[in-house]
């Protein structure tokens, strides 16, 4: 066995190879760029080297930096995680060279399974079922259209050095063909520098289904069952889960046996995933074909583990280090079910365009036998726009589908992320559709169901924004109660009842989702209790309840809730419920009575945030309330507002312009005392 190794690649990857690497007793090494200076994998590896700046092509691409960390640090073998040099047959056969063990199959094995194209005809060979297509080497574009008329349409272009969607169309009809075909070489040229194309007969209602093998040194080869990954947003999985459902024994059996095929006919070792459609032909009877083959370990390794109870990283390195497989096939079987939710920090209503920024506040569900967390990141982390924006993989396990996936619903309600926008709520709807409980799924669920799961809330739920007001209130109440223990005792600054011959009324106003809610408050005592008549949009509620730190818990007419508040500023908060994310910001900056100090009022920026429109200009004269600037923030406007009436000295911001939280906006010369 290996005494040290290290491992090219960073985030979870790197976080999940160094915990078993410590498990075995072997020394890791990571590799950092600018970006990843602080991050979790440095500071979990036993040693770490810089490889260059932050840009992928910069570091983590560049094979002389890796093999050179590997030399420096005495590494003995490079684990190379999935991504980057992961598929570099080139790479490879650099570290063949220098004599340091690959944690992978052999460069040959690599470049066999590189080109789709050569890959179906390897396959061919191996009597391993292939969707009916043309995978040869004339590209006339003329030739090419010959040949997908005559296969019938819809037919699928597809790049043959390619993946993860890109290089790919769908054709519908002959009129479509040679516009898809240029779009498609142009799009493959630019993301691989190969336009070569083949072609497939398009299946309608398809399944990813994969099959999890091992080959060792000899030869020797198993499958570790197969996993569903029909759930996928631009060719990329979101909800993948072990083992696939609704198959029959006899098609998995099949499947799992031709996928060691695969593999043993490209002389494979280590690790390996292949890759099927399944789809019901006319005959009603489920058929699979061979789509790919991936020469590395998967994202979705974790959920093959826990319903094999098998450590897969453990494997690689035994069988990189010459061992035998640790397992013949008649002794692995399946045990219960596994589901895995990859959270990302993106929009799925913007296309899922990735989301950047620092993570204001992170708090995983808690991890146990049933429930798995992998992840590279922690609370205060940036997510940049370098790399990938996975925060984490989410597992969780049962002894049934059903089980595993009341589980997994109830896990991502307590996934709390602050800072980036992500992806929670749409894998909570996924796993909480009819279509899905019921294994509904196939390549187009997505799309197929995007009318539930991208549908907006119309209103935002009252009891929700009820509780943020009752937050603002109890958090003001804190306040003053602490500056009263430093000032002297006057009724002035009491937050009771005390009013002369009037109630305590708090007013105030916030924003959510760009929509403004004026609320007033009147604090009451119901049967002895202590509580407010809290009123908005025509909407009244009695609240209730206290401040335990950042957690509030409320009576709301009768219905108990409790909820986490992240500050994110002075003005910009986060509601965090189970059923509940809610981004707020404060307007009135007292959320008070009518005797609000004037400090903090200015013209600070009270978050970070983009100036969307800039109202004044120097030497203008405003009045107080009169409205300065909008900016945006977390996808919220926020309208501010001159703090009392005077004349604009100068500004400085405009439309367009990425702000600091406290950064100065507007200076305002003072005149209200100068009449």
């Amino acid at each position: 066995m290996f005494n040290k190794i290290l491992i090219a690649n960073r985030g979870e990857i790197a976080c999940r190879i160094i915990r078993t690497a410590k498990k075995l007793g072997i020394l890791s090494v990571a590799v950092y760029s600018d970006a990843d200076k602080n991050a979790m994998h440095v500071e979990a590896a036993d040693e770490a080297v810089y490889i260059g700046p932050s840009p992928a092509s910069e570091s983590y691409l560049v094979a002389e930096k890796i093999l050179a960390a590997a030399k420096i640090t005495g590494a003995q073998a490079i684990h190379p995680g999935y991504g980057f040099l992961s598929e570099n047959a080139d790479f490879c056969k650099l570290c063949e060279q220098d004599n340091i063990a690959f944690i992978g199959p052999p460069a040959k094995s690599i470049a066999a399974m590189g080109s789709k194209s050569a890959a179906k005809t390897i396959m061919e060979t191996a009597n391993v079922p292939l969707v009916p297509g043309y995978h040869g080497d004339n590209q006339d574009p003329e030739e090419l259209k010959r040949i997908a008329d005559n296969m019938g349409y819809p037919i699928l272009l597809k790049a043959a050095a390619g993946g993860g969607g890109r290089g790919m169309r769908p054709v519908y009809d002959e009129k479509q063909f040679l516009q898809s075909l240029t779009e498609a070489k142009r799009e493959s040229l630019s993301s691989f520098g190969d336009d070569h194309m083949l072609m497939e007969k398009y299946l309608a209602k398809p399944r990813h289904v994969e099959v999890q093998v091992f080959c060792d040194k000899k030869g020797q080869g198993v499958y570790l069952f197969d996993r569903d990954c029909s759930v996928q947003r631009r060719h990329q999985k979101v909800i993948e889960e072990a083992p696939a459902p609704n198959l029959s024994d006899v098609l998995r059996k099949n499947m799992g046996e031709a996928a060691v095929r695969a593999a043993q006919v490209i002389d494979y070792v280590g690790a390996g995933t292949v890759e099927f459609l399944v789809e019901k032909n006319a005959d009603g009877k489920e058929h699979f074909y061979f789509m790919e083959m991936n020469t590395r370990l998967q994202v979705e390794h974790p959920i093959t583990e826990m319903i094999t109870g098998q450590d897969l990283v453990e494997w690689q390195l035994r069988i990189a280090a010459g061992e035998d497989l640790p397992l013949q096939q008649d002794q692995l079987q399946v045990r219960g079910h596994a589901f895995e939710s990859r959270i990302y920090a993106e929009d799925p209503k913007q296309n899922f365009c990735p989301s950047t920024g620092k993570l204001i506040h992170l708090q995983a569900p808690f991890e146990d036998i049933n429930t798995r967390v992998d992840t590279g990141v922690r609370q205060g982390d940036m997510v940049s726009g370098f790399y990938d924006p996975m925060i984490a993989k989410l597992v969780t396990w049962d002894k049934d589908r059903t089980s595993a996936l009341k589980r997994m619903y109830k896990a991502l309600g307590d996934y709390q992320v602050v800072g980036v926008t992500t992806n929670i709520d749409l894998l909570k709807r996924i796993a909480s559709s009819t279509a899905f409980r019921d294994a509904d799924v196939d390549n187009n669920f997505i799309e197929t169901h995007s009318d539930i799961l991208f549908k907006d809330i119309e209103n935002q739920s009252n009891a929700d924004i009820a509780l943020a007001a009752f937050y603002l209130i109890l958090r003001r109440q804190q306040r003053r109660q602490m500056m009263s223990q430093l000032e002297t005792h006057s009724p002035w600054q009491l937050v009771d009842n005390w009013r002369l011959n009037q109630p305590q009324v708090h007013r105030g106003s916030l924003t959510i989702d760009k929509v403004s809610y004026d609320i007033e408050a009147e604090q009451v005592s119901q049967n002895g209790v202590e509580c407010y008549l809290l009123r908005f949009s025509d909407t009244e509620f009695t609240i209730s309840g206290h401040l335990d730190g950042s957690t509030i818990w409320a009576d709301i007419d009768g219905y108990r809730i409790s909820a986490s508040v992240v500050e994110q500023s002075d003005f910009l908060f986060t509601l965090i419920g189970r059923n509940t994310h809610l981004d707020f910001i404060l307007d009135s900056p007292d959320m008070g009575d009518d005797q609000q100090d004037e400090a903090g009022k200015g013209c600070a920026a009270p978050m970070n945030g983009r100036i969307l429109e800039v109202f004044v200009a120097p030497d203008q004269r405003v009045n107080k309330g009169d409205n300065l600037i909008i900016m945006e923030a977390m996808k919220m406007e926020h309208t501010i507002t001159a703090p009392y009436t005077g004349v604009v000295e100068s500004v400085l911001c405009n439309a367009d312009e990425l702000v600091d939280g406290g950064s100065e906006l507007v200076v305002i010369r003072n005149t209200e005392d100068n009449s």
